[in-house]
């Protein structure tokens, strides 16, 4: 607002990320010219829509019926013309995304109205914001066309992270610890609107019941309208989040196409704009550079698929009744390594190598039939792996227990087995340390002396600057 020239801001992140929030904040609802797209809603009526908020924007009663997005533009131009020309207008179309609908021309003409127009003016701040990022990054922000190198501004929403949540908490009365707060995030992520969705009166199995299980729960459609309304050919899509939500620890672009049938380009798109919608997340394979895994890490996503779809969800009162079952707890224990991908600077930070370059990665051996020699039959896999540049290998250990997680005999033995297995097959030369992740710490024994660092749930919930 304050720059000495016109502004083409492009704003973006997941729906219900609180982009539209952010900017209702900011300008108090007080725009110049707002239009907000409305989702498949032929170009004849967005036209008429589009018009209409002219007339109430500019008190002309006699803006003409438009026919196309360009003469849409043109009109545009006039009211902005009569407007003071020794301040900033602001311009805000939201769903943008929403806009374009299909033989609109409606990014040709947006491509005319700031080449040709705002361009020659500095008075202009034009909001582009939307929660389709796959059309934001291929028709805006990546675009080969009259707007390549046009945008001057890119504001992207990630997801809340622990400590965000923690503060809006706060702000809001709650007097949750940590472990409900993790528990909380397992389900909702870092999606403001959802946490927003929270009562304090409530405890949080309540607060779930009543938002996800209840008949008429605000969560409990949610899946169906968030990836329709992102995404033409949604089933597709949700056919490629359906199998990654089965496999918790990823899968890699092959074991996908044999689990979907998807392939080829039609394939790639679907993982590129599932990315770009932070719906999954991609991770390399330690001691490999090309194959990828593919992981489903939209928190609600996940809970929906795994307890809200299905017969069983006619619970009212689900979450309160199994929340301290074993199918809960085995899916806390996977959930809770996805919470810690999703804070690998606070990890970083807790042990003490945030300003060193470290690669983040997975680790998983499966046999080949017959076994290598030298090699076992069974497969292993390592929940995170931190491979830093001064030649130090972290492998961590990711546990979401009740207390103090307490380190067995057995389980000594099998990690120093891991661990040689890991060298075995990778042929690093690294030094290799134990690091264990948990929510409270590990409890003393005789069996924690080889373990080379930990990092609780305080550490996560750091801020990440």
């Amino acid at each position: 607002m304050a720059s000495s020239r016109s502004e083409f801001v492009v704003l973006y992140g997941r729906r219900r990320i609180g982009k539209t929030f952010l900017v209702r904040h900011y300008f108090q609802d007080s725009y110049d010219f707002r239009y907000v797209g409305a989702h498949r809603m032929k170009v004849s009526l967005q036209l008429n829509a589009f018009r209409k908020a002219l007339v109430s924007y500019s008190g002309n009663a006699s803006v003409p019926v438009l026919s196309n997005w360009m003469e849409a533009f043109e009109q545009l131009e006039h009211y902005l013309d009569g407007l003071d020309k020794t301040r900033k207008k602001v311009l805000f179309f939201d769903e943008m995304p929403w806009i374009d609908t299909k033989h609109s021309d409606f990014v040709m003409a947006l491509e005319y109205f700031w080449n040709s127009w705002v361009a020659m003016r500095d008075d202009i701040v034009l909001i582009a914001c939307g929660s389709a990022t796959s059309w934001m990054a291929d028709k805006l922000l990546e675009n080969q066309g009259g707007l390549h190198n046009r945008i001057t501004r890119r504001i992207y929403l990630a997801p809340f992270s622990l400590h965000e949540c923690q503060q809006y908490l706060e702000s809001r009365g709650f007097d949750w610890d940590i472990r409900q707060i993790i528990q909380c995030y397992m389900i909702l992520g870092g999606v403001p609107y959802y946490w927003s969705l929270l009562e304090p009166l409530f405890s949080l199995s309540q607060n779930i019941d009543r938002m996800c299980f209840h008949r008429e729960g605000i969560l409990r459609d949610e899946f169906d309208e968030l990836y329709n309304a992102l995404f033409s050919n949604a089933d597709y899509y949700v056919s490629v989040v359906r199998a990654l939500a089965a496999r918790h620890n990823g899968m890699t672009r092959d074991e996908i196409i044999a689990a979907t049938g998807h392939s080829g380009g039609g394939l790639s798109k679907i993982l590129v704009n599932l990315e770009r919608c932070d719906f999954i997340a991609s991770y390399s394979q330690f001691g490999t550079k090309k194959k990828v895994i593919y992981r489903l890490c939209d928190f609600y996503t996940l809970f929906y698929l795994k307890f809200i779809h299905g017969e069983r969800s006619y619970d009212d009162q689900f979450w309160s009744h199994q929340a301290l079952g074993r199918e809960v707890s085995v899916w806390e224990g996977f959930t809770f390594e996805l919470v810690c991908f999703m804070h690998l600077p606070q990890i970083k930070r807790a042990l003490g190598i945030s300003g060193m370059e470290v690669n983040a990665s997975t680790w998983r051996y499966v046999p080949s039939n017959p076994p290598k020699e030298g090699l076992p039959k069974q497969g292993a896999q390592i929940d995170l792996v931190l491979s830093r540049a001064d030649k130090v290998i972290h492998l961590c250990e990711i546990k979401f227990s009740e207390g103090k997680y307490a380190i067995t005999k057995e389980y000594e033995r099998l990690l120093r087995e891991r661990m040689d297995l890991f060298r075995l097959v990778t042929h690093v030369k690294h030094s290799l340390i134990h690091t264990f992740i948990t929510v409270e710490g590990l409890a003393p024994g005789s069996h924690i002396s080889f373990i080379h660092s930990q990092v609780t749930g305080n550490h996560l919930f750091e801020s990440a600057t």
